[in-house]
């Protein structure tokens, strides 16, 4: 059975609303229960992410393909996977899931709405990180699609897991939890000035996955 336009867009509103209420409200928790450990905050923060994805992956993959993600989306259309309107209310809904799952988790814990970060995450090392973080989530779920695998919810949720620890940035990977996050002053948050690089570095990670994914593919192909 197939899914309208609407069901599939309030599947990505859904999905990436919970996605930043679980990062944001985590992420106090953790900071406020680790008493200034910083690792332990992370890890507090790191679990929790990686479990929501899977349930939301699993969830809302059979109606919208839970992108959750502009760069996912990105790398859809640009396969042809997905059409440029659809795919452009995709992110809007996404943008706007995830700022609202930053004011649920401000809500929860008697925190002020909307309060822009000072989080400064800048410099050459977490651009890079971005670029690396996004090119590793992006090529994951395309081989994974590629391949047929029935496992993608587990494979993005172990890969984000993992990635917050191999990464500088703790990998944002996102678009629109890079920008939701710049509206929260805490342990997850960073300075909307810094918002730019991410976007930049996550949209080349993307392109480069999509390069790497077809090539992969192409390459099954004539081995066939």
């Amino acid at each position: 059975m197939g899914f309208c336009l609407k069901q599939r867009l309030a599947a990505e509103a859904i999905g990436t609303f919970f996605l930043l209420a679980t990062v944001v409200g985590s992420g106090i928790m953790a900071e406020r229960l680790a008493g200034g450990n910083v690792a332990l905050a992370l890890l507090g923060n790191t679990i929790p992410t990686g479990a929501i994805l899977y349930v939301l992956i699993t969830l809302f993959g059979p109606v919208s393909g839970a992108h959750f993600n502009p760069a996912v989306t990105l790398a859809f259309r640009l396969r042809g996977a997905i059409a440029s309107r659809e795919a452009v209310l995709f992110v809007g809904a996404q943008v706007i899931g995830g700022f609202l799952g930053v004011v649920a988790a401000h809500g929860m814990f008697a925190a002020e709405l909307v309060s822009l970060s000072a989080h400064m995450r800048s410099g050459a090392a977490q651009g890079f990180s971005e670029l690396i973080a996004t090119f590793g989530l992006v090529l994951v779920i395309l081989v994974a699609v590629d391949q047929g695998a029935r496992s993608i919810p587990a494979l993005v949720g172990l890969y984000i897991t993992a990635a917050y620890w191999f990464t500088a940035s703790t990998s944002f990977a996102n678009p629109a939890v890079t920008l939701a996050r710049a509206f929260t002053d805490s342990f997850s948050g960073i300075r909307l000035v810094d918002v730019p690089l991410f976007v930049a570095m996550q949209i080349a990670g993307a392109l480069l996955a999509v390069a790497l994914a077809g090539r992969l593919r192409a390459c099954r192909k004539q081995a066939a």
